[in-house]
């Protein structure tokens, strides 16, 4: 029973999110999700299907989750997920991979993003932030957006 839908993983399943550089809607979405769904369908671990998901939001977001009380993804099978997207990357143009972004959203509800080091400088206000490091499909549901001050993010702004 390899891809099911999102809602049907159970909170405690393990979780990666992937946020684009830029913005990516329409025919770069489609393109995206259907490769994504393509690997998704035949992805296993040592020989055995893994039951997983995804979801996107935002134009941004890519959240791939395994229920591991079936199967645990395995390094190989995880770097393939990642090679995946990589390779994504030229066709896109932009990149999903690579860590320094923070993203929140801005007054007007559209998504930003920053380097790391320019966030304090370039977020206003109390805004909404995506904790990108979340890591079970439970915490996406339910803290991957949220206030400023209750998450990790406001330790970047002086």
């Amino acid at each position: 029973m390899p891809r099911v839908p999102f809602d049907q993983l159970p909170d405690d399943a393990r979780l990666w999110v992937f946020a684009a550089a830029d913005p990516l809607d329409g025919d770069a979405a489609a393109r995206l999700l259907a490769a994504v769904d393509g690997f998704l369908d035949r992805w296993a671990a040592h020989g055995v299907p893994l039951t997983c998901a995804r979801d996107w939001r935002d134009d941004r977001f890519l959240a791939v989750a395994v229920d591991q009380s079936r199967e645990g993804a395995s390094g190989c099978s995880i770097d393939g997920l990642f090679r995946t997207l990589q390779g994504l990357a030229p066709a896109l143009g932009t990149t999903l991979l690579g860590g320094g972004r923070v993203y929140w959203r801005d007054a007007d509800g559209g998504v930003r993003c920053a380097e790391r080091a320019e966030f304090g400088r370039a977020v206003t206000g109390e805004p909404t932030v995506f904790d990108t490091t979340v890591a079970t499909a439970g915490d996406w549901r339910a803290r991957f957006e949220r206030p400023l001050r209750e998450s990790w993010h406001a330790r970047l702004v002086a």
